[in-house]
């Protein structure tokens, strides 16, 4: 029996606005500010609309690290009526911020709003209080620093992002367009997430539990290209069994030199991997289809309804259930 996708995403464009606020200030790096930016505040026909606005953390001009300077009208005023608030980065972690951004966050936070420490923006959170008896990321470089500074929080280094729920945060530079990319998807779908991801030309989805950097990419040579042939093809067969061995005999390879090559490409082991690539196709169903979560266990390769619930509350925190209902009854609401 096949399943038939719905566009369920429909209902979610057409909801009211997320209002979102980004913090800038004084020495930020464009690339950090550009990143939520261009995720929620750009306007495109395949993309959710967001009330986006930028607000500066201190008044004036504000410089830049590549050396031209920024006008912003809102104030931190912005950050009361937002849902959800961004601090892209962080331009001193051994400068605390001023009382008035700390006391800003907490008092948004207490209210229910989302706050999101991209890169460095998680020393900010941390300042705050906010990520103390949290698990939280940051930049690779800066982690074993972050962990002195703030022996409350549990810090991984290893990961893209680690989402609390009510606080995100993301390791460095590229990992903050993962990151937004997941509260898109965890907020209208994968759907819209997928199109906007296309738009932006990076991947549709790296789990957060991915490493932050693959140490050694691979040539782009024709020996490699085997290996992305056997993604897609396991991508296209989610539901058919597959292991180490099997993967590796189909290109003729020894576990061993599998295994480092799969990593080196993917970040992740192929199990980690497998696993991530079920779940998201499970998101998918769950969210745009019909099917029983029977149906959908085997759809994406699962084997059974008890295998996927285990394994999607693990991951997310409720059951596949809890999932649909969230994005058929509610989209776009908080």
């Amino acid at each position: 029996m096949g399943i038939v996708l719905l566009n369920a995403e429909e209902a979610a464009l057409k909801s009211k606005k997320h209002s979102i606020a980004v913090l800038a200030f004084d020495q930020i790096s464009p690339f950090h500010l550009s990143v939520p930016c261009a995720v929620f505040g750009e306007s495109h026909p395949e993309a959710p609309a967001f009330d986006l606005r930028v607000c500066a953390a201190e008044p004036g001009l504000l410089r830049t690290t590549a050396g031209f300077d920024l006008s912003v009208n809102a104030g931190l005023e912005a950050l009361k009526g937002a849902q959800t608030i961004i601090v892209p980065s962080w331009r001193d972690p051994l400068e605390r911020p001023s009382e008035a951004l700390l006391q800003a966050l907490q008092r948004a936070h207490q209210r229910g709003a989302q706050l999101v420490g991209l890169c460095l923006g998680a020393y900010v959170l941390a300042e705050a209080g906010l990520l103390d008896g949290r698990s939280a990321t940051t930049h690779w470089a800066y982690a074993e620093d972050f962990a002195a500074r703030f022996p409350r929080v549990k810090v991984d280094a290893d990961v893209l992002y680690i989402d609390e729920g009510d606080v995100l945060t993301s390791a460095g530079t590229a990992a903050g367009i993962d990151a937004c990319l997941h509260l898109l998807r965890r907020q209208y779908g994968v759907a819209p997430a997928n199109r906007v991801a296309r738009r932006l030309v990076v991947p549709p989805h790296r789990q957060g539990g991915q490493a932050q950097f693959i140490e050694q990419p691979l040539p782009a040579r024709t020996r490699d290209s085997r290996l992305s042939v056997v993604i897609d093809q396991v991508r296209a067969n989610l539901e058919q069994a597959h292991s180490l061995d099997s993967l590796a005999d189909s290109v003729l390879m020894s576990r061993r030199t599998f295994t480092r090559r799969f990593r080196q490409m993917t970040g992740s082991t192929v199990g980690e991997w497998l696993l991530s690539e079920r779940l998201a196709r499970s998101q998918q169903l769950l969210e745009g289809s019909d099917a029983s979560i029977e149906q959908i266990a085997e759809a994406a390769g699962f084997g059974s309804a008890v295998s996927l619930r285990q394994h999607f509350r693990a991951a997310f925190g409720v059951s596949p259930s809890a999932w649909r209902q969230t994005f058929r009854g509610g989209i776009g609401e908080r």
